[in-house]
């Protein structure tokens, strides 16, 4: 006798114990549903999807017990009790085999990271086998950027504690030796091809330390190059030549006429509230183009930099024919809109706190929508700006802004400033690494709260005055990292012209820039310079469009602590002209390098000169002021700080002197 039963049908499913991870992400994650059959090795397998899924959130300790519970009619209700642990950590992340990088290094180009007190806010530090395959490739892309070509990754072990709590990490290596490049040539036989001039178009340099990412960048700049001169299709292929006995990497560019293949189609997906067109121009082909890769990588570097999705993946598929391909762009739209709260405190302002929101991407179109207030013991300003990216869809930005601030200058120069107003602003690119930027401002300035004590000069000019204004600022950029710079140069020139209407004319110039340069892998030096005049016409330069000198721009000494002053009132009156220059060199502590404290040591120096009028008994000398000192900053998980100490060794009495200047702040 054969006696069967059905197996139950599922009536509810059900998960308890979940905190972390939400009834919906594990209902998504699993296969069984309400009215499905139940089978044991359906809820085993789902049983172990839930534990994957816990495990790539860093939860190893979590665990899942099945309960089913009886119903008539041959249903069950089905519940999943979920015990989620605690997070398993990384306790130790180490390196077998390194000898040119210390382990600490190596664990700053890692992104896993060994559990700290200080990483609250991050997640590196529990465990991720995804992260761990990346991890590899990081270590890979270091190595072969500092010369070590032969480098490789023998193996990345996770070692599961018995506690079932953390994770020990050991990377193995093989460094392998140093190259340099050594003979670099350029090949082609396409016709009016001149290697010799294609040459200048690399990056890479004979005699320096092979880097595989300025072999990347001379493939682009040649295939860019090449169809610079009407060959829109060309293969560039290095072909490398290892001397293994000098430890030299000769390497020969050859050029040759790749396949045709041209833009079919741009397919994009995914983007539910952001326009096709706002994509479709950071793209550097459009359909119908011939298809270059290096154009393609460019493309995809321009939509992820825009800021509004979490992900962006961008592919070529062959076409409806062999010489056509189809891009297709699938991307996840992101939250653009922020609302945000800072807090802060500086020698300078005093105590500060500002809120603003902000949308980037207003109503799908990629306009930027800011509205900002900041309230400060000395200072407080409320800004409207609006900026569209692509005015009139041509590759150049417009933007209007609407302000009023309010400043307590009291302490330095005996006034209130009050200022209202608005500036109409556009902005391209001129080359590469070189932009523009165009701006007209129309303001009113009020000179309020004069001090009865205050200089003559100041109590002059009290009162209100409008100005109107047209500037340009030209600045070449080319900088490895806006934020973390190692190397690269930034230098900005601009000038501005008062004078279209109003009560003010003048022409203001000025120049500044800076240099970095890595003098070890960890130890940075950099120079920092800059330059300024103004000159009235037909009319004295007034007192809040002059310059200013000190504080941060020349530590050692207070805000507007250098320059003319009236010595009666202690009063700065500004310059008409100054320069100032830095040398500093910043170094780590010791410390883990994702903790992001390090020193520095510095020394600068400037001056200021050069006033209108002859009121009140302003004392102006025009010497070199100078000073040297050292610092730190953290960039801590609650904003910016910064510590200088700094001690003025040239100077004038009647300057303003200060030895410690501390900044902090932060947005949330």
């Amino acid at each position: 006798m054969v006696r069967v039963v059905e197996n139950p049908v599922i009536n509810r499913l059900a998960f308890e114990g979940n905190k972390r991870i939400s009834k919906e992400i594990l209902s998504d994650e699993v296969q069984l549903r309400p009215r499905v059959v139940y089978t044991r090795s359906r809820v085993q397998s789902d049983v172990q999807r839930i534990i994957d899924l816990y495990r790539r959130s860093g939860r190893f300790a979590a665990r899942v017990e099945p309960k089913v519970i009886q119903l008539e009619q041959n249903r069950v209700d089905l519940v999943f009790e979920v015990d989620e642990g605690r997070l398993t950590e990384i306790r130790k992340v180490s390196f077998i085999g390194n000898k040119r990088f210390s382990d600490g290094k190596l664990r700053g180009i890692v992104g896993t990271k060994e559990s700290a007190w200080y990483r609250f806010f991050s997640g590196n530090d529990t465990y991720d086998p995804d992260r761990l395959t990346f991890d590899r490739e990081l270590l890979r892309r270091h190595y072969l950027a500092d010369g070590y070509a032969d480098f490789r990754v023998v193996s990345s072990v996770a070692e599961l504690t018995p506690d079932r709590e953390g994770f020990f990490i050991t990377f193995t290596v093989e460094e392998g030796e140093r190259y340099k490049f050594g003979k670099i040539d350029v090949a082609t036989s396409l016709k009016d091809l001149d290697p010799d001039r294609l040459a200048r178009e690399l990056v890479v340099v004979e005699g320096n330390w092979y880097d595989a990412n300025a072999v990347e960048k001379s493939v682009g700049n040649l295939a860019d190059a090449a169809g610079s001169f009407g060959y829109a299709f060309v293969d560039v292929r290095p072909r490398v030549r290892r001397n293994r006995d000098k430890r030299l990497i000769n390497i020969t560019f050859n050029i040759r006429e790749g396949p045709r293949v041209f833009v079919e189609r741009i397919n994009i997906t995914g983007n539910v509230r952001t326009e096709d067109q706002v994509i479709r121009r950071e793209f550097q082909l459009v359909e119908g183009d011939a298809f270059s890769t290096a154009k393609l990588r460019r493309s995809r570097q321009r939509i992820r930099n825009l800021g509004f999705f979490e992900k962006a993946d961008i592919n070529n598929v062959p076409g409806s024919a062999p010489d056509k391909t189809v891009i297709n762009v699938a991307v996840h739209e992101q939250s653009t809109g922020e609302i945000s709260f800072g807090a802060g405190f500086s020698s300078s302002a005093g105590l500060l706190g500002d809120i603003s929101v902000r949308e980037r991407n207003l109503v799908g179109k990629g306009q930027d929508l800011r509205l900002s207030l900041s309230v400060g013991q000395r200072q407080q300003q409320i800004d409207l700006s609006f900026t569209e990216p692509y005015f009139l869809d041509r590759r150049f930005s417009a933007g209007v802004d609407l302000f009023s601030t309010s400043r307590d200058l009291q302490r330095e120069s005996s006034f209130d400033r009050e200022s209202i107003g608005m500036a109409l602003r556009t902005g391209y690119q001129v080359a590469e690494n070189w932009t523009q930027r165009w701006k007209y401002t129309i303001r009113q300035d009020d000179m309020t709260d004069v001090d009865p004590d205050a200089s003559l000069a100041i109590k002059e000019q009290e009162g209100e005055f409008t100005s109107s204004s047209i500037g340009q600022a030209l600045t070449y950029d080319t900088r490895d990292n806006r934020f973390s710079t190692k190397k690269g140069l930034r230098a900005t020139y601009s000038n501005e012209f008062a004078g279209l209407g109003g009560d003010t004319t003048f022409v203001k110039n000025e120049l500044n820039g800076s240099v970095f340069y890595p003098i070890t892998d960890d130890i940075i030096g950099s120079f920092s310079a800059g330059m300024g005049y103004i000159f009235g016409i037909n009319d004295d330069v007034r007192i809040v469009n002059r310059f200013f000198l000190g504080g941060n721009d020349l530590r050692g000494f207070d805000n507007s602590g250098v320059g003319p002053r009236d010595v009666a009132t202690e009063d700065a009156v500004g310059g008409k002209w100054f320069y100032r220059g830095s040398l500093q060199v910043s170094f780590p502590l010791g410390l883990p390098n994702e903790l992001g404290i390090r020193g520095r040591v510095f020394t600068d120096l400037g001056s200021l000169g050069g006033i209108d009028g002859g009121a009140g008994a302003v004392t102006d000398t025009g010497s070199v002021r100078a000073s040297t000192g050292t610092g730190l900053g953290w960039k801590s998980p609650f904003g910016p700080i910064n510590i200088d100490f700094a001690k003025a060794f040239l100077k004038e009495d009647f300057d303003e002197t200060q030895v410690f200047r501390f900044s902090f702040g932060t947005r949330f």
